[in-house]
């Protein structure tokens, strides 16, 4: 077994639950931020007239915003995930085939549940 594929240590494990829990709390307070800062806006700008082309930009940039909501709501499931696999003892092996996910791919992203390949099909698919 490479160490790689070793058994991950507890140390190891409790700070990527330490890692996760900080990625949450920062993903969904970029969305908070983003959110208040829309509403601010709105409510600075309030019923005045539009440009076709402001319309235009404002549909874009929603666009923009659920582009990256999509994102974020897949990040914080799944973190939310792997928060579970610690709990449940499964964390570093695939949600989909059970292969062990190698250390390494858990050190740049803790909330790895899948292998890369099996990422990569899942990005495929949507």
């Amino acid at each position: 077994m490479s160490a790689d594929q070793a058994p991950l240590s507890p140390e190891f494990i409790a700070h990527q639950r330490e890692r996760l829990e900080h990625l949450r709390r920062q993903v969904l307070g970029s969305e908070l931020t983003e959110n208040a800062r829309l509403r601010s806006y709105t409510e600075q700008i309030g019923d005045e007239a539009e440009e076709f082309e402001d319309t235009a930009q404002d549909l874009e940039q929603e666009e923009v915003r659920q582009a990256q909501h999509d994102v974020d709501e897949q990040r914080v499931n799944d973190i939310e995930r792997a928060l579970q696999k610690i709990d449940d003892g499964t964390y570093g092996f695939s949600d989909v085939s059970g292969k062990p996910i190698p250390k390494a791919r858990l050190e740049a992203t803790p909330e790895a549940i899948l292998t890369i390949d099996e990422e990569k099909a899942r990005e495929r698919s949507h």
